[in-house]
């Protein structure tokens, strides 16, 4: 502990010593990238100094970019890797719609991607070590006992009224108020935006997508016989706004639709600010282009804040909302949900066409699960543990990959995006990873331009020593194609 006689005697202020103590924890390891460091006062009372001095050297740990302030959570221990750039380069030239034509790399890697003996580290799903499995099916079996005949029954659309309730008390924590009767019950989120794209274009139309933007989308805009139009994005705000802006001008009453992940965005991880998120809503308004805004990542906030959804600034029913529980709690249950504004009735006539219902076994037990299975306390434990992992897979990328790699730095889920020095090829890297058993996804699933071949995407929702000894494993293949080249 420092003794008020050590400040006496210190050659330097007392905020640096505190600091460098710190410091050197870090750069021990007994803080490791990902950690949560003492708060301000209760790091003040184990060093029996001042508030002010605590708040003092965790500044200048901020200032050497060791350290890390989450909104309303305390700080972490930053991980050891150069950033993403904060904002995108605009390419206008380029802002045209483009046909889709993913179906041969899609395929391959979606094959692999299910393979169990692969070591999967670039499919989007959480860790089911995780996840309260237990409690989930002791909930199916009893709401399915409790509601017997309804459990076997079609839950016509809009879906499972209790649900559907559940659904529309957590979304105010998302700023929106909605009635259960403007939410309808899907088959996952992928469902709930294949129905918004059915109901808002027809094959020919344009679609407006992010760049780099989540592979199944494009897979969607392809089989639907849809064009993309895509926009550049950055790992910290998102959507260009600006970009999206001259693409509307430019192909003005082409676009019939616009896809956003506002909330930790897949690849990207990114956050739009909710002054954009309002200037989003209230550009493709102007527009009289629909958003539709898939928020399935929302709930994973690494701060105990849970973001808002562009949707709340909605005030005309523009915006369809799509979410559902597969990031959270179950990803097999395949329940999902869709806020469609003004759309709902075509939407509801969609889903009936598609499929009658969602299943209703998973409905009630999701339905239960929100209501009494302490969904709140669950997320506290996953965001926990992933704000942890990601920081720890991103350090050692850091240590592993070629110099002169950088990734990005997500406020919440558990994707990172890694762009590698030019010469390597992500496509390859695949290729070698999988001889080796692992799998990742390569830069080029995520554009319809074939862009991003130094990148990759990564999962974070897995980490053991296996895990770590793959990303060395990675960091080698990758440090040996610039060796060749």
């Amino acid at each position: 502990m420092l003794a008020q006689s050590e400040q006496q005697q210190s050659r330097q202020p007392l905020y640096e010593e505190v600091a460098g103590r710190i410091s050197f924890l870090i750069k021990q390891g007994t803080l490791r990238p990902g950690d949560r460091v003492p708060s301000i006062r209760k790091l003040s009372k184990q060093m029996q100094v001042s508030i002010n001095t605590v708040k003092e050297a965790y500044s200048q740990l901020e200032d050497r970019r060791l350290l890390e302030a989450r909104p309303q959570s305390g700080y972490y221990v930053r991980a050891r890797l150069p950033e993403l750039p904060t904002e995108p380069v605009l390419d206008r030239p380029t802002l045209s719609p483009a046909e889709v034509s993913m179906d041969n790399i899609y395929q391959l890697v979606m094959r692999d991607l299910l393979d169990p003996k692969l070591l999967q580290l670039g499919i989007a799903v959480p860790n089911p070590e995780l996840l309260p499995i237990e409690k989930l099916n002791r909930m199916l079996t009893r709401e399915t006992r409790r509601f017997a005949l309804q459990s076997v029954s079609y839950d016509l659309p809009p879906g499972n009224l209790r649900l559907r309730q559940q659904v529309a008390q957590r979304l105010l924590l998302s700023g929106c108020t909605l009635s259960p009767e403007q939410i309808v019950t899907t088959s996952g989120c992928v469902e709930a935006v294949v129905l918004a794209l059915q109901v808002l274009c027809k094959p020919g139309d344009v679609v407006a997508i992010e760049s780099p933007v989540y592979f199944n989308f494009l897979q969607l805009i392809e089989d639907l016989g849809l064009k993309a139009l895509e926009i550049p994005a950055s790992p910290r705000g998102g959507i260009s706004l600006e970009a999206l802006e001259f693409a509307l001008d430019r192909n003005r009453g082409e676009v019939k639709a616009c896809i956003v992940i506002t909330n930790f965005n897949n690849p990207l991880g990114s956050l739009m600010s909710d002054e954009n998120k309002l200037k989003l809503v209230q550009l493709l308004e102007r527009h009289k282009v629909p958003l539709i805004e898939d928020d399935i990542y929302g709930d994973l906030s690494f701060s105990d804040k849970r973001p808002s959804v562009a949707k709340s600034f909605d005030k005309t029913g523009n915006v369809l909302l799509c979410s559902s529980i597969s990031k959270t709690l179950a990803p097999g249950y395949r329940v999902g949900w869709i806020a469609a504004g003004r759309y709902q009735e075509k939407i509801e006539r969609s889903k009936m066409l598609a499929n009658v219902a969602t299943p209703t076994p998973t409905q009630l037990a999701i339905a239960e699960f929100l209501a009494n299975g302490g969904y709140e306390h669950h997320l506290r434990s996953i965001r926990r543990v992933y704000t942890r992992q990601t920081a720890q897979m991103a350090d050692a990328i850091g240590r592993c990959f070629p110099a002169g790699t950088r990734v990005s730095q997500p406020q919440g889920g558990f994707l990172l995006w890694v762009e590698m020095p030019e010469p390597i090829d992500s496509l390859k890297l695949y290729e070698q990873s999988k001889q080796v058993g692992i799998t990742i996804a390569p830069g080029q699933l995520f554009s319809v331009e074939g862009k991003y071949r130094n990148c990759v995407r990564l999962n974070a929702a897995f980490w053991d020593p296996c895990v770590e000894a793959a990303i060395e494993t990675l960091g080698r293949l990758a440090k040996s194609q610039l060796q060749i080249s």
